[in-house]
């Protein structure tokens, strides 16, 4: 009697999982409408405004120009640091209009050689000011907050260390803040290092999915959109009217984009206009990388969502926000139905004809699929002359992004639970590896590895029972969680050893 009350249980966890990830799957085509509808119409207006700003502010003139802030936060980062300081202080804006403050909480080389640099700078009549802290309180948030009473600019640009941006950043973007209540512009991630390895590959197709369909869907349809933490540039006072920046979630940038939209502000997404950065190279310093936008971005969720549904937004704006906030769900939901399709098998087995088995595998096809489609359509529509290899490239991120969900799963429940932790870096390689900057070992690729055996273990019970409906899709778990895993595995005895 319990064997069966325990596989009816699962297969009804299994079954709902199945159809959270239908939602998830099919969000994604509403998020493809989305954008077909406004795309060429959004871009057109880029343009326009552009062209209205050279007009107005002439190459040489500085009549009208507003002043600007570039703050670039900094921990650790001795490999990248002197690159994305030496771009910044390129800009192409007059000199005595723009002030770089170098937000510095380092406690190794860096910290000489930034004032190496900025010392250079100074002389070279570019006005930079180095911003250090004795205690690290609220991370990047704590150090922007900290740092905007002694910022000179009205508009706040912002960059991570591993952004490279092109001389006309800001004269390409300030044009977009066309009304007074535009509260951020933000511009679109490249890649620097692409073709560095399978993950990098693997990685520039998901980023391209976010920002060529994602966000361009949400911010020409007045949806909720994010600042993506870098590349952007605020209107400062739209940061002080939302309240500042917040330390309580990982996710200081989604947390301040929600509520400065929550008071009122639009923020816009200008695609056209793309900042070169560096793709974690490691899958260690990649499921890092999305443990912490994970997290984030449920803790940010679990603070909002009473606000958002309380606001006299639209009943479809706010279903879009779950979906956004939340997307980081799916990942749980996936490993439930890695973790229970064995358990449920004795009872669909006995239960249900194969019909309707394939009817239930319909909807992890569907959720599958759909992700699929929108990095297909976003390799196309960013990539017109190669997008056909790049989209090649679309099982490698698949398979990467099966294989994390225990990670990501882990973030979710510690989210969820209240569980608090620190802000982890990115370790960035840069142009050179002065210093090899690494993640501390875990247990985590331990159990992908388990995961993968555990799943080829299902992916054979099925066979065996002539059960094939759902095979094709768990054989996605086998490798994705075998790739991920043994990759992460090799990554820690690596490190080892070089110690």
């Amino acid at each position: 009697m319990l064997p069966d009350i325990f596989s009816q249980i699962s297969l009804v966890l299994y079954l709902a999982a199945s159809v959270g990830l239908l939602f998830y799957g099919l969000n994604t085509y509403v998020l493809l409408i989305l954008f077909s509808r406004k795309a060429k119409e959004t871009r057109a207006r880029h343009r326009e405004e552009e062209a209205a700003w050279d007009i107005a502010h002439p190459s040489g003139s500085d009549v009208g120009l507003p002043k600007v802030t570039t703050q670039l936060p900094l921990y650790n980062e001795y490999n990248v640091a002197e690159r994305s300081i030496r771009a910044i202080a390129a800009f192409d804006y007059p000199k005595h209009l723009h002030q770089i403050q170098v937000l510095d909480d380092s406690d190794d080389e860096t910290c000489e050689l930034v004032d190496r640099i900025a010392a250079e700078l100074r002389e070279e009549g570019i006005v930079i000011d180095v911003f250090r802290r004795e205690i690290r309180t609220g991370y990047k948030a704590g150090a922007l907050s900290d740092a905007m009473p002694s910022a000179h600019g009205e508009f706040i640009a912002i960059f991570d260390s591993d952004f490279v941006p092109e001389p006309d950043f800001l004269r390409r973007l300030l044009p977009h803040f066309t009304t007074e209540k535009t509260g951020l512009v933000q511009a679109r991630w490249g890649h620097i290092n692409r073709t560095e390895s399978f993950l990098t590959r693997a990685q520039s197709v998901g980023i391209d999915g976010h920002f060529g369909i994602e966000q361009t869907a949400r911010s020409a349809n007045s949806l909720f959109l994010n600042f993506n933490g870098t590349a952007g540039i605020w209107r400062r006072e739209a940061i002080e009217d939302a309240g500042g920046w917040f330390a309580d979630t990982l996710t200081e940038d989604l947390d301040l984009s929600y509520r400065a939209q929550l008071k009122g502000w639009h923020l816009e997404y200008v695609p056209d206009v793309v900042v070169p950065a560096e793709i974690p190279e490691t899958y260690s310093a990649f499921k890092s990388q999305q443990f912490r936008w994970a997290k984030g971005s449920i803790q940010t969720a679990i603070k909002l969502l009473p606000r958002i549904f309380a606001s006299d937004r639209p009943f479809f704006t706010k279903i879009q926000s779950v979906f956004h906030l939340c997307h980081y769900c799916a990942h749980p939901l996936m490993l439930t139905v890695a973790l229970l399709a064995l358990p449920s098998l004795s009872y669909l087995s006995r239960s249900l004809p194969e019909f309707w088995l394939a009817v239930f595998g319909l909807p992890l096809i569907l959720s599958t699929i759909g992700p699929t489609v929108l990095y297909l359509v976003s390799q196309r529509h960013l990539h017109p002359l190669d997008w056909k290899m790049r989209i090649l490239l679309l099982p490698a991120l698949v398979l990467v992004g099966f294989g994390i969900c225990i990670s990501n799963t882990r973030a979710v429940l510690e989210a969820i639970l209240g569980v608090k932790s620190g802000f982890i870096r990115t370790p960035k390689r840069g142009s050179r590896v002065a210093i090899n900057y690494k993640t501390a070992a875990e247990i985590i690729p331990y159990l992908e590895v388990a995961g993968a055996i555990y799943c080829a273990l299902t992916v054979y019970t099925y066979a065996k029972s002539g059960i094939i409906a759902i095979v094709p899709f768990l054989c996605l778990y086998v490798m994705g969680f075998a790739l991920v895993g043994f990759s992460s595995l090799r990554e820690q005895f690596q490190t080892r050893r070089a110690r």
